[in-house]
């Protein structure tokens, strides 16, 4: 698990339009933090309209209404309660009709 030692993340963004696109960065929180605290961080984050990615050539703006998915890796086993399953295994992957 090279990403949590070197506590980076990452997240890969499915569009609408069927397009996807990866970011690492630095965890969100301080690991050490209390499991309300980064989950309360995601969740706030997941809520802005827009995502700011900084990276070091360019900012890449992200409008929330465009996204259908986010994955996150490593798991973050700290967030739980309302619309959260845990201990869920993917049986299938996404698949999407041809046409």
């Amino acid at each position: 698990m090279q990403n949590q030692i070197n506590n980076e993340m990452q997240i890969t963004i499915h569009y609408l339009n069927g397009q996807t696109e990866s970011y690492t960065f630095s965890h969100l929180a301080d690991p050490a933090a209390l499991e309300q605290e980064v989950q309360q961080e995601i969740r706030r984050i997941l809520d802005k309209e827009w995502w700011f990615f900084h990276l070091a050539e360019q900012t890449v703006c992200v409008n929330r209404a465009n996204v259908s998915k986010i994955e996150l890796k490593p798991a973050i086993a700290q967030i739980h309660g309302e619309g959260v399953f845990p201990n869920a295994q993917r049986v299938t992957a996404l698949s999407r009709a041809h046409t």
